[in-house]
């Protein structure tokens, strides 16, 4: 089977997902398209020679609507011979797409694929795409399938983690993104957004708050309470876990990813399509994958995925040097930690989502970038992307330098 490569990647700072942040001004179809740009013109690539471009995308309607990926190889001037595609698999879109685009790649079917991903939440809410998820009680009840912040409620009272727990590790998320953008860690992957003119938009992710404290985040009301005890949800969930007195409500909007616009591009291909471009690869990819899991809970997914996606590599969790695992919710990562027995200071060691914020479809792309570029800096050799999914399902990704 051919070997499969990571060539580059980048991503687009994070906007704040609300009608007065940066980059609500933009349209996703043109933050797709500027890192595709970026990917073009700081390698100096030939479109012509990639055979498909894969983005990820959790809300696919309105603006994101009608292949986006085809739609923004359009607006970033690729040949005219590359084709492009939208995929969903809910927040794990953008993983996924790298994960198909090396898929090609190694079964010899493509020498050069994009993957990456892109989700304007200002401008396309999250939930616009409605679905049966919402409106289908016949699946929503017979799989005791609850919202995702109640599923997080769920996995701190099933565990043992308290406000303090969840909260402390917020803090800390912070903290390691201000000092990461302060000490110049994103500056390799981050792509500034530029109007028309050339004139910068946003250089920056807007949304981390370095002054974040356990005292700051002790104000705030946890967020699904009324979800779960007003609406049911708890209930619902209890069928599922009945051994639980109740579930307590423990996050809250500072303790979970933050809404933001953004977009990822990850350039993957041969060795030799490389070395034909004129590039260097800078990993190898190792194993990927996808798993189901329980849909109640839900978001337990990436330490079974990283699990099997690992014995297929025929490895370990003690063979990884850095992890990136999604912070959707502070108690996911929590759980991750203690489900593969890995310590925090190899976890998210530039903060996460819940300081930096999580643009669904393109955040996938943008922990690949950032894993990448921290295992150059440290001169390290392994590093493993995880992400839980909704519905039940954990996306992964295992990578090492060469």
């Amino acid at each position: 089977m051919t070997e499969a490569y990571i060539l580059d990647a980048v991503r687009t700072p994070r906007g704040r997902g609300r009608a007065s942040g940066s980059l609500h001004e933009v349209a996703p179809v043109r933050l797709a398209a500027g890192v595709l740009q970026a990917l073009r013109d700081r390698n100096r690539l030939d479109t012509s020679k990639v055979n498909d471009v894969i983005l990820g995308c959790a809300g696919p309607v309105l603006e994101q609507a009608a292949d986006i990926g085809k739609a923004a190889v359009f607006a970033a001037g690729y040949d005219e011979a590359v084709p492009g595609i939208q995929i969903n698999r809910f927040c794990g879109s953008g993983l996924e797409a790298c994960n198909f685009a090396s898929a090609l790649v190694k079964a010899g079917q493509a020498e050069l694929a994009i993957g990456g991903g892109v989700e304007s939440m200002s401008r396309v809410p999250m939930a616009a795409a409605g679905g049966p998820w919402i409106t289908d009680p016949q699946i929503t009840i017979a799989n005791r399938i609850v919202p995702q912040g109640v599923s997080a409620d769920l996995i701190a009272t099933l565990y043992g983690y308290s406000r303090e727990d969840v909260d402390r590790y917020a803090v800390e998320s912070q903290r390691r993104a201000a000092a990461a953008w302060a000490e110049g860690h994103f500056a390799k992957s981050v792509v500034p957004v530029r109007d028309v003119n050339g004139l910068m938009i946003l250089g920056h992710d807007e949304h981390v708050r370095g002054d974040t404290t356990m005292a700051s985040l002790a104000q705030l009301e946890p967020s699904f309470g009324v979800q779960g005890e007003k609406m049911g949800f708890d209930a619902m969930a209890l069928h599922r876990y009945p051994q639980l007195g109740g579930i307590e409500h423990v996050h809250h909007a500072g303790n979970s990813s933050g809404v933001v616009d953004g977009a990822s591009a990850v350039l993957i291909g041969t060795r030799e399509a490389a070395a034909l471009q004129g590039l260097r690869p800078r990993a190898r990819v190792l194993s990927f994958g996808t798993i189901g899991s329980e849909p109640t809970i839900m978001l337990t997914g990436p330490a079974p995925a990283a699990e099997a996606a690992l014995k297929r590599a025929g490895m370990s969790a003690k063979d990884i040097d850095l992890f990136e695992c999604n912070e959707a919710f502070a108690a996911v990562v929590l759980r991750f930690m203690e489900a593969l027995g890995v310590p925090h200071d190899k976890v998210n060691v530039n903060g996460g989502a819940i300081a930096m914020g999580h643009p669904l479809g393109a955040s996938g792309g943008m922990l690949l970038a950032t894993l990448l570029d921290e295992l150059e800096r440290r001169d390290l050799s392994t590093g493993l992307v995880t992400m839980c999914v909704g519905g039940g399902m954990g996306s992964v990704m295992v990578i090492e330098r060469v």
